[in-house]
């Protein structure tokens, strides 16, 4: 005989426990996935910054005009800078000369630190603790989340399949049962059989 069970007990507490363990599983799968990035590109970006600091070098530059503000379409970041001619010596004592990036109202003659290439080129400095540290976090969540949005898609596509499916085989069993079960069988299934 086919009853229905009430949706807190009998075999609905075994699949809500499958889902939530599947649920807890995409969960620590997505942790898992993105502390990984997070720490690969702690470590590629670390190796890519020691590379990098043994090509650059940081030397005095001191300025031969006055600042100036560069258009607001050029400005990034968020510290402003201008722009102002300098002369410096590269780290072979070569006397170089060419704009550098300075704080906003630097007057001439002001020393400033700068960052310079091999070449004596200015140049941008290896990044920072903070700056791999800000990339690997933002690596790391997204991995996280793209883990964890396409494992709670496969599990609700495929709960929605298993349901479709126990709903489809209830169908069956109903068909099979009902007649039994309504007495139709005994009084016929013609529309002239219910005025009896």
């Amino acid at each position: 005989m086919l009853h229905h069970e009430p949706s807190g007990s009998g075999t609905t507490a075994p699949r809500r426990l499958a889902r939530r363990a599947a649920l807890v599983l995409v969960l620590m799968m997505a942790l898992i996935c993105g502390a990984v990035a997070a720490g690969s590109l702690w470590a590629a970006g670390a190796k890519a910054d020691r590379e990098l600091a043994v090509h650059r070098h940081q030397v005095t530059a001191t300025t031969t005009g006055p600042a100036k503000e560069p258009p607001v379409a050029t400005r990034y970041g968020s510290k402003a800078q201008a722009v102002a001619p300098a002369v410096w010596e590269q780290p072979e004592h070569v006397r170089r000369s060419g704009s550098i990036h300075v704080p906003l109202r630097t007057p001439q003659g002001r020393a400033v630190t700068i960052w310079v290439d091999d070449a004596g080129a200015p140049a941008r400095p290896p990044g920072s603790a903070a700056d791999r540290a800000l990339t690997s976090l933002s690596g790391g969540t997204a991995a996280a989340g793209v883990v964890g949005v396409t494992g709670a898609a496969v599990v609700f596509l495929v709960r929605r399949r298993t349901q479709g499916h126990r709903l489809a085989a209830w169908e069956r069993e109903w068909e099979q049962v009902e007649p039994v079960w309504s007495g139709r069988l005994h009084r016929g299934s013609g529309p002239e059989d219910d005025d009896d």
